[in-house]
């Protein structure tokens, strides 16, 4: 990134005033100055710094790296004997991006303000005793025991561990300095329709986040005129939104499952009278908060006289929970909770079968729960990935057969409380993330699909691997009492 001779007047005057300065010192002083002169728009972060992630969605070479390299060394140089982690897809991204690339830390940091660099650790140690260290999302349990004072993730969206990767440093950023305001990070990600990215563009995580927008051609006189002529031809393309313009695609475009299948339940309308109803656990692996959560489902069956019989949703939650917690909300909701009562939507009606995926907590807790007398069923997917159980299902949904009510507040939408069920579900395999409430509804309409309750004409033929005893009739539902 050049200066215009204008700007280089202005570094040179600067320089001269202050060559009284120690080598270090001025050397540092024209790089921030030089930085803060030819620094675009968009690299620039807000003066008043009120803020705790800041969020870069931007196209190819629009200046991500440039922007972070200066953000995170200017820091790691004010604030001496400070700790900064920089995080990438894999080790090979911190090395040849990150650190030793045209845009990375050792060609934006002035040479004469390195101490070291450890090239083996990816660590480069700074004269003021400042420590930068790249640590690869490929392994985040690396992050384990560490702690920084703020953080780079550079191409989040190209995690393979998305979300245990970012939750993994938010843990490590507990460094306390009375100099430095607030804790913070920088992400720079060309975007896609993750979940994160999702939630951390809404603001719903990450603290204040400040976000900033930019395209390829923000950076134009920095690049060459060929990678231009190349970009015509994914003008007006998907690609081209999300590679150039860094624009966050809808991740509901490619979903297997489209909002517009599930039908809406008036708000004013009276609540049909249920026939039965299931409460669908997808249990987590463990309570860890980069596991999935816990996430339950509850769907009744009624008679519609326009379509025949259909299913409502009539709660959805999800928690990090640890077995003991998990055991003892089953029991709490089997015992004491109606479903809907705080909206008299499912009038008092109860769960008539408690259905949970036997893996990992899941196995002992249904053994336990049946000892205790709560009527429980383990539920078996056989050989289907997540992907084929959704794909079995979703007929029932594409044919307008579940219901989610409406918003009481909010005339046209669904209820508040469906909203993250339904954007999970609807962007579901695009969007990555967590995906357990997929397998709570997968489930839970498999279950009454097969055993009869509600069926499209013709029943689908008999999918992957699951027991046949299912396959009957409502009138000998093996899942019922």
């Amino acid at each position: 990134m050049s200066l215009t001779p204008k700007q280089e007047i202005t570094l040179k005057k600067f320089a001269e005033s202050h060559k009284h300065w120690p080598k270090d010192q001025l050397d540092a002083a024209i790089w921030q100055v030089k930085w803060a002169l030819q620094a675009l728009p968009h690299q620039k972060e807000p003066e008043d710094g009120e803020y705790d992630t800041f969020l870069m969605l931007a196209g190819r070479g629009s200046g991500k790296t440039h922007t972070a390299s200066h953000w995170i060394g200017i820091r790691a140089w004010k604030y001496d004997n400070t700790r900064w982690l920089v995080t990438a897809p894999t080790s090979n991204d911190i090395r040849a991006t990150c650190f030793e690339g045209d845009s990375g830390l050792l060609n934006i940091i002035p040479k004469s303000l390195i101490r070291d660099y450890n090239k083996s650790l990816f660590e480069i140690t700074l004269t003021n005793g400042s420590i930068i260290q790249g640590i690869p999302a490929s392994e985040p349990e690396r992050y384990r025991g560490k702690q920084y004072h703020g953080a780079w993730f550079d191409e989040l969206c190209a995690f393979d561990y998305l979300d245990d990767a970012y939750d993994g440093v938010q843990f490590t950023l507990r460094l306390k300095d009375p100099r430095i305001k607030r804790v913070q990070q920088i992400i720079t990600t060309t975007p896609k329709p993750k979940e994160l990215i999702v939630d951390l563009n809404e603001g719903k995580i990450g603290g204040d986040v400040y976000v900033v927008n930019a395209s390829s051609f923000d950076n134009k006189q920095n690049l060459s005129e060929t990678f231009f002529k190349q970009l015509e031809t994914y003008d007006g393309t998907d690609l081209g939104r999300q590679e150039i313009y860094g624009e966050i695609l809808d991740p509901e475009q490619s979903g297997i499952v489209k909002r517009k299948w599930f039908r809406q339940w008036p708000a004013g309308k009276p609540t049909p009278k249920l026939e039965y109803v299931i409460a669908s656990y997808d249990p987590a692996t463990s309570e860890k908060t980069t596991n999935d959560p816990t996430a339950c489902t509850v769907w009744g069956v009624f008679e519609n006289t326009d379509v025949g019989t259909c299913i409502m949703l009539l709660d959805a939650w999800d928690h990090h929970l640890g077995y003991p917690e998990l055991r003892r909300k089953v029991i709490d909701d089997y015992k004491e909770v109606v479903y809907g009562a705080d909206n008299d939507f499912a009038k008092g009606r109860k769960a008539d079968l408690i259905l949970m995926e036997d893996k990992s907590a899941g196995i002992s807790l249904i053994q336990e729960l049946q000892g205790s007398g709560i009527y429980v069923r383990g539920y078996n997917p056989g050989r289907a990935d997540k992907v084929q159980r959704l794909n079995i299902v979703a007929p029932l949904i594409a044919k307008g057969r579940v219901y989610i009510p409406e918003d009481p507040q909010k005339a046209g939408e669904f209820a508040d409380w469906a909203k993250r069920f339904l954007r999970q579900v609807c962007s579901f395999p695009e969007a990555g993330g967590h995906d357990d409430y997929v397998d709570s509804l997968s489930q839970a309409l498999r279950v009454l699909r097969d055993s009869g309750w509600v069926n499209l004409d013709p029943l689908p033929a008999r999918d992957y691997d699951y027991a046949d005893s299912v396959y009957n009739r409502r009138g000998a539902n093996p899942y019922a009492q």
